[in-house]
């Protein structure tokens, strides 16, 4: 009897497709399960897709294609149509793909199959709405693989992925290195050390290492067929809980890193469409994985980077407390240019240096380590900080002096880049702080009652631009308890802040401050700028990195003060200092805005006012009517609604000040005139070389008694 005699009698039906030539070829049975006269026909594919099911049809080409990727039968279950719509019956083909050329051709059977039965549908090949299930796992799946950042996510949203249908209750991922394989990560064992074939050769008698040898699946669909083809793993194949295992290779652009394995509680018959749900998944685990894993060498070296970088703070400093802070940017290798330091000088006292290469990218990352160290060899050899950072802007600048390197281009790596930088030279004795600045923000200090002032500070052009640059030195006092903070851009300016928003954000947090601890002052600043506080707008927050961070605290204890400490016995004091040179007269405004953050919660305003105002005509005074500079002295003392005011400002000259009675059109003569009446007492006073010019304002209208 001929084999087609034999099919026809079992009711199954012969067909060959022919991609290449658009033909499909069907016996006399295949015809009559398509709704065709039952005699064999060559017919063109378009007359036969037109008997399948659309949503069918479309399920075709990627069964196929599995198929033939795989080297396995091409299975699927489709619903035939009549000429009118209506379902005829459903059949399952089975067919073998050969491909030629990119083309393929399919030789394989049509048989009548029933429909399912009522609770077999979970088990059952894909149709409706399990396709749409499927696809909407597989974006959920997708988007979730996606957003995992380290090969533990990675293993952790794989072990929760629930398949539509048929969800393994257990999972293995096995790296390959070398000729070795290992388990990566599991789901649904006991540890790692319990998996058997945790660690094993390549060439090990099981189906992990041959799906990694050959880059193909494995389904083994029951225990007896596990045991049939890989002895060695009986003891896993005859695990009560497991009834079907499918191992997959995880490939990204052409290479097997590794295998994943899948395992079943029930038996699974790995049909074409559970076996396109799994390879896709292995495909996309393998890409999240590759992107974990560069993501994390990118992590580890910018965690390298950043250790041999960033110095620790060294020793305690006697009579002294110092806090650090470095936080990178969010994306790339996390290094960028800005870095701090603390360095031991002769006699006691310490460097703080804290600066910001232009840039965020390795190579600012690297000048920065060339900066740093040179900084700290001019320290060592005992400069002082104009000196050092003199000496830091030529070396800076020597580095970019060649033919051509005028220009600053990012993408050119010899391309010339400057650095702003602020150096300080703390006396822990005294509190002496003489601080030189190239083109970086001011330093803030929190008085020992809690307010904040932004200091003042001479300073130059930012290191590197001009080789030969000189930088004044500032001298101020941290008296007892009271905190000198110094920080980079990063600090004041992420989210959105410029120069003045951003330090009266971070002037809030100082001041709100209450605790004893430097280390929890360094947190609650970092915290404000990536937190809530740093945002305008509302909806959902995320971690705002938009540039380096590198910040220091200094405290200077004594008296029983530390940061945040009540002050004692002892009457608060506030005091400012600020001198203004003949050649800085725009300093005037600084003046001014010092002594309104010294009495910002001062009582009367309109007192406030009049300081202000008397502060202003004193110091330009000075600078119009004698040839030094001015130094103020602001001193506010006694408790909040009963204090007394002294501003003092002195100059050089002995020639005082006398009252005259200015014309209408007259620019000047009323200074005099102005603290009579404002002021609630006033003088002059002669010292030594020069005189000194004072005013005192009582918050409660009442002069104290001293």
């Amino acid at each position: 009897m001929r084999t087609e005699d034999i099919l026809a009698a079992i009711a199954t039906g012969l067909w060959h497709w022919d991609n290449a030539s658009g033909v499909v070829t069907l016996d006399a049975e295949a015809a009559r399960l398509l709704g065709l006269p039952a005699e064999s026909v060559v017919l063109p594919e378009a007359a036969v897709r037109s008997r399948f099911h659309p949503a069918d049809w479309n399920e075709i080409n990627g069964v196929v294609s599995l198929a033939a990727a795989e080297g396995t039968l091409a299975e699927a279950r489709l619903r035939i149509m009549d000429v009118e719509g209506r379902m005829l019956r459903t059949v399952r083909s089975r067919s073998k793909p050969v491909s030629a050329n990119g083309d393929y051709q399919l030789f394989g059977t049509l048989q009548e199959v029933a429909e399912p039965q009522p609770g077999e549908a979970a088990h059952s090949p894909v149709t409706g709405d399990w396709r749409r299930s499927r696809e909407a796992f597989l974006l959920d799946a997708g988007r979730a693989l996606a957003e995992a950042r380290s090969t533990s996510e990675v293993l952790r949203v794989a072990a929760s992925l629930s398949m539509p249908g048929f969800s393994p209750d257990s999972l293995a991922v096995f790296g390959s290195s070398g000729s070795r394989i290992t388990v990566l990560g599991h789901h649904g064992y006991g540890p790692v050390d319990e998996l058997p074939f945790a660690d094993m050769l390549l060439d090990t008698d099981h189906p992990a290492s041959e799906v990694v040898r050959t880059g193909r699946a494995i389904y083994l669909s029951s225990p007896e067929e596990y045991s049939h083809r890989y002895p060695a793993g009986r003891p896993l194949a005859r695990t009560p809980s497991r009834r079907s295992w499918a191992f997959l290779p995880l490939t990204v652009a052409g290479r097997t890193m590794g295998s994943w394995m899948a395992g079943f509680a029930h038996p699974v018959a790995f049909t074409p469409d559970e076996r396109s749900v799994l390879t896709t998944v292995a495909r996309m685990l393998a890409q999240a994985l590759e992107r974990a894993s560069v993501a994390e060498s990118e992590r580890e070296l910018s965690l390298g980077l950043q250790r041999s970088m960033m110095p620790t703070l060294g020793p305690e400093i006697p009579g002294m407390t110092v806090a650090a802070r470095y936080v990178p940017t969010g994306g790339g290798l996390q290094v960028g240019g800005d870095w701090y330091d603390m360095i031991p000088l002769p006699n006691g006292r310490i460097a703080l240096v804290i600066g910001d290469v232009q840039g965020h990218d390795v190579r600012a990352a690297g000048l920065m380590g060339q900066l740093r160290i040179a900084l700290r060899a001019y320290a060592s050899e005992g400069h002082r900080p104009d000196a050092v950072l003199s000496r830091a802007s030529r070396f800076l600048h020597g580095l970019h002096d060649f033919p051509g390197a005028d220009t600053y281009d990012p993408g050119d790596y010899s391309s010339p880049r400057f650095a702003t930088c602020l150096y300080i030279e703390a006396d822990p004795t005294t509190g002496f702080l003489d601080i030189a600045r190239a083109g970086h923000p001011e330093p803030a200090v929190r008085l020992s009652d809690g307010t904040v002032l932004v200091r003042p500070t001479a300073g130059g052009l930012p290191l590197g631009i001009v080789p030969d640059t000189d930088y004044p030195t500032t001298r101020l006092v941290l008296e007892p308890g009271e905190t000198i903070m110094i920080c980079t851009d990063g600090l004041i300016e992420t989210g959105g802040h410029d120069l003045d928003t951003g330090w009266a954000r971070l002037r809030q947090i100082m001041e709100e401050h209450t605790g004893d601890s430097l280390e929890k002052l360094a947190d609650a600043l970092v915290a404000a700028v990536h937190g809530p506080a740093s945002h305008y707008t509302t909806g959902p927050l995320v971690d705002r990195r938009e540039d380096d961070i590198a910040l220091l605290l200094l405290c200077r204890e004594g008296d029983g003060r530390g940061p945040g400490s009540p002050v004692g016995p002892h009457a608060p004091v506030r005091r400012t200092a600020l001198s203004v040179a003949q050649a800085e007269p725009e300093r005037i405004a600084a003046a001014r805005q010092q002594l309104r953050d010294l009495l910002h919660d001062w009582a009367d305003a309109e007192q406030l006012d009049s300081a202000v105002l008397m502060v202003s005509e004193m110091v330009t005074n000075v600078l119009v009517h004698t040839d030094g500079d001015a130094l103020l002295v602001a001193e506010a003392t006694g408790e909040p609604g009963a204090r007394r005011l002294r501003v003092e400002v002195a100059d050089s000259s002995d020639e005082l000040p006398h009252k005259r009675r200015p014309g209408e059109m007259a620019s000047s003569g009323r200074g005099l005139i102005l603290m009579e009446m404002l002021a609630d007492t006033w003088g002059v006073d002669p010292r030594g070389e020069g005189k000194c010019i004072w005013f005192e304002l009582y918050e409660d209208g009442a002069p104290q008694s001293h």
